[in-house]
């Protein structure tokens, strides 16, 4: 108490000293420029010449991000098969189709075709696809960049030969760039490398080109499966994808979701489902779906499906000369 009446006898002005202060900083106006000023507006004209570059560069984030969804989704053309068989050279979607799901309450229903999809994050940082790149199972059914795959060779195949049961072939994606080719592939899962929800084999796509691109397509039934080994591959019909080096098979995980940079889609492995009868269940199935003749329609998915499909016979195949002519070129690999 003593300390506090001399502080006040020796500085009696001390109150209203500070009273004058405050309110000489109120009575300072909007225009009046106090501190670093002159800093702060070169600090924003920077920022702004910044800005304008970055744009005339197309270097902004909402540029690079307009760009790849541009391309991943811009309108593809699929292949039509004239014959009903797939050829190498076809473009064509992988799809899973419809089944219902026994295993798991909530599930992606209907048609799901196989997806590029890039990391969320990554996608918004660079118009270009990183590389490996992941994949996905989306309910769509239009051919667009990221779900539009090229059946390419695998070992000196001529483009325009039919496929086989059993011969191998690889899958190309451009996702919708023109100088670029990444193509399916899958290795022995580790404890570091294997799909995120299921922690099975993962499936990616990369641009290195080897043994681990390499699938073939099986019939379903395994009791014709030896007998359909050599026979032409159907289009638009259920198929078996198996990959060559880990003998697993092509699965959609519909009852485990990803969060993708395109929304809730459905996980993508490679893993082989048997049932009780050592059949492969419907999540191995997989059809190779062209494009559909008509104009009404872009896909042979919205045709209805002819009666007795199963059952159709398979007649040999004879290669027309137009596709072996001198025009027809032989697969080459990228440099």
């Amino acid at each position: 108490m003593a300390t506090g009446s001399l502080t006040q006898a020796l500085c009696p002005g001390s109150l209203f000293m500070g009273e004058q202060g405050t309110m000489a900083q109120n009575l300072y106006g909007p225009g009046v420029r106090m501190g670093n000023w002159n800093e702060d507006v070169y600090l924003e004209e920077e920022l702004m010449k910044d800005f304008l570059a970055k744009r005339d560069k197309g270097q902004l984030l909402i540029q690079r991000n307009r760009r790849l969804k541009e391309n991943l989704l811009r309108p593809m053309q699929l292949s039509i098969s004239e014959d009903g068989y797939i050829r190498y050279g076809d473009k064509v979607m992988l799809v899973n189709p419809d089944h219902p799901e026994t295993e798991a309450d909530l599930f992606l229903g209907g048609d799901l075709s196989l997806c590029m999809t890039p990391d969320e994050i990554k996608a918004h940082l660079s118009d270009e696809l990183e590389v490996p790149c992941g994949l996905s199972a989306a309910q769509t059914k239009i051919p667009v960049g990221r779900n539009t795959f090229t059946i390419l060779c695998a070992a000196g195949e001529v483009i325009g030969q039919v496929l086989r049961y059993g011969q191998n072939f690889r899958l190309g994606i451009a996702g919708g760039f023109a100088d670029r080719m990444l193509y399916l592939s899958s290795d022995h899962r580790t404890l570091t490398k294997s799909s995120k929800r299921s922690w099975l084999q993962e499936v990616y796509l990369t641009d290195e080109d080897s043994y681990l691109n390499c699938w073939q397509a099986a019939f379903p039934d395994p009791q014709l499966r030896l007998e359909y080994e050599g026979f032409p591959v159907l289009a638009n019909a259920k198929i078996l994808i198996n990959h060559c080096h880990t003998n697993r098979g092509l699965v959609a995980h519909r009852h485990l979701f990803l969060s993708t940079y395109f929304g809730k889609e459905a996980e993508v492995a490679a893993h082989t489902y048997l049932d009780s009868h050592r059949v492969e269940k419907p999540k191995n199935h997989w059809m190779l779906v062209t494009g559909n003749p008509r104009k009404d329609s872009s896909t042979m998915l919205d045709l209805p499906k002819p009666p007795a499909e199963d059952t159709r016979v398979l007649e040999p195949v004879a290669e027309p000369g137009a596709r072996n002519a001198p025009g027809a070129h032989a697969c080459t690999r990228p440099m």
